[in-house]
């Protein structure tokens, strides 16, 4: 978004301009000028779509310029900035129509509602009701963080969704290594010491961001951090990335401690994962009967099958009945492609996108999202990488 900031104090400017420029897209300030005398004698010939202005050193005469300066940019969007309250200012602000009013000093989570709400009306972002769905592993080794990552990049990339993923994992939370090589800036640790500062734009500058619809926040990567995150901090989060994101995708590990049981608390969906073992299995009875325990509706936890092979001595309805629940999907065993994706920290559609592995996420998103991904040629095509000439 394009702006013009309207002031004469250097510091606001800076200021400004840092956390504009912070923003996903950026709030960029393409002019400035050093009042509002100056900003109505040289109009900008390249009108802005917001016009940031402080009035805190506007004269008592050059109030009726307010009204000026709303005619010649009527497409923009306008924040007042103000030290003290002045009732005429503000009057013929309202009936300019300008409707966002700033107290200086700026609160920077104040500033960034104020352009998610311009945002929203502007028809450049949404505010969208986004689903928390919760992976969590019956048994070590699993999967359970192969598959959430790999579904999250599968998520965006094949149904357009804008998706988020975060990594509960206590200790030695890896899940950014199995899509992206990026080094984290910020981990839900450090998310969690400034929640005060907690808004779609603090939470979209923290995340590794694999594509343009995919992004990750990070495990803390001190254990010793995580005693100061509370189960509180989960709802604040969420409360913000449901705004902002069509999917919350929680990696939740296997233990289950006061932030992750807050975080499947929130979760519209959870996902067990195991492999069809008994080991996994005799897991897996003992987590459904935690969730049970916790008055999880049945129909709210679907069993993922990992590293499935059609043939063996355990079938799925035996599982379905030892467990009492229900297998949503299968994930066949391709461990070489798996593995390759691992190693290179690349996801597996990226990296191999005819794979059975691919094409099995493929079928995960279309029955998440309600969407028939393959009886879709546009997503088919994007899946597996062939032009309508070639069908």
């Amino acid at each position: 978004m394009k702006a013009l900031m309207i002031s004469n104090d250097r510091q606001l400017h800076a200021e400004i301009g840092a956390q504009g420029s912070a923003r996903m897209p950026p709030v960029l300030l393409a002019a400035t000028r050093a009042g509002l005398r100056d900003a109505v004698e040289r109009i900008m010939s390249d009108a802005p779509e917001l016009v940031i202005f402080d009035a805190s050193e506007v004269e008592p005469g050059e109030a009726d310029m307010v009204e000026r300066l709303a005619r010649l940019y009527p497409q923009a969007r306008f924040i007042l900035l103000a030290r003290e309250p002045q009732q005429d200012l503000l009057i013929r602000a309202m009936r300019a129509g300008m409707r966002e009013v700033l107290q200086l000093p700026l609160v920077h989570r104040a500033f960034h509602e104020a352009i998610d709400r311009i945002e929203v009306e502007t028809g450049i972002t949404r505010m969208r009701d986004g689903k928390a769905l919760a992976f969590i592993s019956c048994k070590g080794g699993s999967g359970a963080t192969f598959l959430s990552t790999n579904f999250g990049y599968a998520l965006a990339a094949l149904a357009d969704k804008k998706v988020l993923l975060i990594d509960l994992h206590g200790q030695f939370g890896d899940a950014t290594l199995y899509v992206s090589d990026q080094k984290p800036c910020m981990t839900l640790s450090d998310i969690c010491a400034q929640i005060g500062r907690m808004d779609g734009a603090f939470l979209e500058s923290s995340l590794v961001h694999v594509s343009p619809g995919f992004g990750v926040l990070a495990a803390a990567d001190d254990p010793g951090q995580t005693v100061a995150m509370k189960p509180e901090h989960m709802d604040t989060i969420l409360r913000v990335a449901r705004q902002h994101y069509d999917y919350i995708v929680l990696d939740v590990g296997r233990q289950i401690d006061a932030l992750s049981l807050r975080a499947l608390d929130c979760a519209d969906a959870i996902y067990p994962v195991l492999q069809l073992a008994l080991p996994d299995i005799r897991d897996g009875r003992r987590l459904l009967d935690i969730f049970r325990s916790l008055g999880y509706p049945t129909e709210r936890t679907r069993l993922i099958v990992n590293r499935y092979e059609k043939g063996g001595k355990l079938r799925l309805a035996d599982l379905e009945q030892a467990l009492g629940a229900d297998v949503l999907h299968t994930i066949p065993n391709d461990y070489l492609c798996a593995t390759d994706s691992v190693n290179q920290g690349v996801p597996v559609l990226q990296l191999s996108r005819s794979s059975p592995v691919a094409r099995s996420l493929a079928e995960l998103v279309a029955l998440v999202t309600e969407r028939r991904v393959l009886e879709n040629k546009g997503l088919f095509n994007r899946l597996f990488g062939r032009s309508e000439a070639e069908q």
